[in-house]
C-alpha cells in the first residue's frame, strides 16, 4: 500500500468521523430544543365564578399537555370540596371547553397576553 492509499483512506475515516460527530451534534441541538419546549409551561389564570371559593393564588404555571380535566381535578382538591360536588370551568368567560381537551391547543386557540384564563364555578354560568 501506498502513502497515498494510506492518507486517502485514513481522510474518508476522518470524513466519516466528522459527519458523524456533526449528526451528533445537530441531534443533539434538536433534543436541547425539544427539551426547552418541554419544559416551557403554559400561565393560566383561574377566577371564581358565582358562589366559588376565590383561591389565594389565581396564576398558575401548568404543563402545555395535560388535558382540562386535570385543572378541574386540581381546583376541586385545592379547595377541599366534596366529591359529589361539581365544578364548572368557562373559557374566556363563553363556553365549557371538553375534559378531554388540551392546554396547549386552547392556549393557542384562546389565550391572551400570554395567559390562558378560566373561570370556575360550583354551578352552571355561561354556555
Amino acid at each position: 500500500m501506498s502513502l497515498d492509499a494510506e492518507t486517502a483512506s485514513g481522510d474518508n475515516l476522518a470524513d466519516k468521523d466528522l459527519a458523524a460527530n456533526v449528526e451528533s451534534l445537530s441531534l443533539t441541538g434538536a433534543e436541547q430544543k425539544v427539551e426547552k419546549q418541554e419544559a416551557k409551561k403554559i400561565d393560566i389564570v383561574l377566577h371564581a365564578t358565582g358562589s366559588a371559593p376565590i383561591l389565594k393564588q389565581k396564576k398558575w404555571s401548568v404543563d402545555p399537555e395535560k388535558p382540562i380535566s386535570a385543572i378541574v381535578k386540581f381546583i376541586h382538591k385545592y379547595l377541599k370540596l366534596d366529591p359529589e360536588e361539581r365544578l364548572f370551568l368557562y373559557i374566556n368567560q363563553t363556553f365549557a371547553p371538553a375534559p378531554d381537551q388540551i392546554i396547549k391547543n386552547l392556549y393557542e386557540c384562546y389565550g391572551t397576553n400570554g395567559k390562558l384564563i378560566l373561570h370556575y364555578a360550583k354551578s352552571q354560568a355561561w354556555g
